[in-house]
């Protein structure tokens, strides 16, 4: 497979990621939830959230190779980079009390098997 069929593959006319986009993030002022392509909705409350990390495989580009871990105690939401609706949570955790943003941009330049913590509730 040539390049510019590779990226025609992974980037559509509307310019979203390819089959990230397809799983959603969003959130209210409760919880956070997170839908994939036929599967149940999964949520968190947000006064149950422990932890925020990103996680990065050297599969890319090829496959996804972002993925991001919401925690609770009890539960971990995860999904990728990509996903529809990763700008506005971005935002949504950056105002996370010591949220490290400079985490996120280690992540993101990333193309190895690594584990980023962004955020603790301590």
């Amino acid at each position: 497979m040539g390049l510019f069929s590779f990226l025609k593959r992974i980037f559509k006319s509307d310019g979203k990621l390819y089959p990230e986009s397809l799983s959603q993030v969003g959130f209210d002022s409760d919880r956070i939830w997170v839908q994939h392509p036929n599967q149940d909705e999964k949520s968190i409350l947000w006064d149950d959230l422990i932890g925020v990390e990103i996680r990065t495989t050297d599969e890319g580009p090829y496959n996804p190779d972002v993925f991001w871990i919401l925690r609770t105690k009890e539960k971990t939401l995860i999904y990728t980079g990509g996903a529809t609706g990763e700008s506005e949570m971005i935002e949504q955790l950056q105002k996370l009390p010591n949220f490290d943003n400079e985490a996120v941009i280690l992540a993101m330049g990333s193309t190895f098997n690594n584990t980023f913590i962004c955020w603790e509730n301590k």
